[in-house]
């Protein structure tokens, strides 16, 4: 066999130069200046080099692995030390995770979780449950916003700051709504039994928006009553921030005890139709509550479903933007919330309530945005 320096570049080349192996010696001919070919040929400590090399890969890998964990779980799990125990700072959801419970950090029970920090949950989509422990003492009100597919949040009996009424979360001794999880109604569709609903042409359909020639209004009726119906306990004084963004409702009934309602309290809460509240005596009333002082920025924004608002007297300030996008046109009409009512009269309204800019509903009227007109002096409707 013959075989040329043909290495192109190289100051050496030679053609003339050729290396000529006998055929029989091509796996054992030995060049000049090189080792011999260890063909056929036992390797000194071969085994042991052997070991070694699975040893150092299975060290590498098991490393890998460690690391990589640490790494899921580090990146999972986010906790910040404090003076009086540990802050859940963050958590992302690999996809695993339908339920959690908040109690130490990493199990440890040395490490008890006392505060869960704001967007600790932000725009989760797989968490179902979450269990809140009884060593949690503050909750940022933005800490579960829009996790899209909660359905419940328990809180442990011991826990002497939070509890709950069937999945919904308070603050102990119940004077504050503090988070209607955003898919509660799916948990109330399963008690109540729709599960089977379908379409007029027999699809599964996972909610009732309306009633169908299968659902007629009086189901459709009882379906709102039973699944998107939601009504405070009689000891709630303040509607919590961000408590209702979201939430599946189309009516909301609210005890007259109510005294603050919070920035974004119903933001996006866009199904609600109807805000009642019912007094001490088991009487009820459309709107918001005589005896309300405060109603916080955002609180209504884009419940384009509302129809009707009344402001009572006692009302002191109202937020930027606490009704903005409440109203619009469809078809060359005004729809949604067309008029504002107010209890006061015009001059003592100015003098004495506080509002934030643009805290009335604006539309768009050609070229420019108008803001709907204000009924000063209004009587409450009587209707319920």
């Amino acid at each position: 066999m013959s075989k040329k320096n043909k290495k192109a570049g190289n100051p050496d080349y030679n053609p003339k130069v050729e290396l000529n192996i006998p055929d029989d010696e091509i796996w054992t001919y030995q060049v000049e200046g090189l080792a011999a070919p260890m063909i056929g040929k036992s390797v000194k400590n071969a085994k042991a080099k052997k070991i070694l090399v699975v040893a150092v890969l299975v060290v590498a890998i098991s490393l890998s692995i460690f690391f990589s964990v640490r790494t899921v779980h580090s990146d999972t799990f986010n906790y910040k030390q404090l003076e009086n125990g540990w802050e859940f700072v963050k958590f992302s959801n690999p996809g695993t995770y339908t339920e959690l419970t908040i109690d130490y950090a990493d199990g440890d029970e040395s490490r008890p979780i006392t505060e869960i920090h704001e967007y600790a949950f932000n725009c989760d989509d797989k968490l179902i449950t979450l269990n809140i422990g009884k060593t949690v003492e503050k909750i940022d009100a933005k800490a579960i916003y829009s996790v899209w597919n909660l359905q419940n949040i328990f809180v442990d009996k011991d826990n002497p700051y939070y509890c709950d009424l069937d999945g919904v979360l308070y603050n102990k001794d119940k004077t504050e709504i503090v988070c209607y999880p955003i898919d509660h109604d799916k948990f109330l569709r399963e008690r109540f039994g729709y599960t089977d609903l379908k379409d007029d042409k027999g699809k599964p359909m996972e909610e009732l928006w309306g009633p169908t020639e299968k659902y007629d209004e009086a189901f459709f009726q009882k379906y709102n009553d039973e699944v998107r119906t939601y009504v405070l306990p009689e000891t709630v004084e303040v509607i919590g921030k961000l408590s209702l963004n979201y939430a599946n409702l189309t009516k909301i009934v609210i005890p007259e005890g109510v005294k603050r309602i919070e920035p974004l309290a119903f933001f996006k809460a866009t199904s609600l139709a109807e805000i009642v509240t019912k007094t001490a005596d088991g009487k009820e009333y459309t709107s918001l509550p005589e005896g309300l002082e405060f109603i916080g920025s955002d609180a209504f924004s884009y419940d384009q479903a509302l129809t009707y608002m009344f402001i009572p007297a006692s009302v002191t300030e109202i937020g930027h933007h606490a009704f903005w996008d409440t109203v619009y046109k469809e078809d060359g009409e005004l729809r949604g919330v067309t008029e504002m009512h107010v209890a006061l009269d015009e001059e003592s309204f100015k003098a004495s309530v506080t509002t934030g800019d643009h805290w009335l509903p604006w539309y768009d009227s050609g070229p420019f945005k108008k803001t709907i007109s204000v009924n000063y002096g209004a009587e409450r409707t009587t209707d319920s």
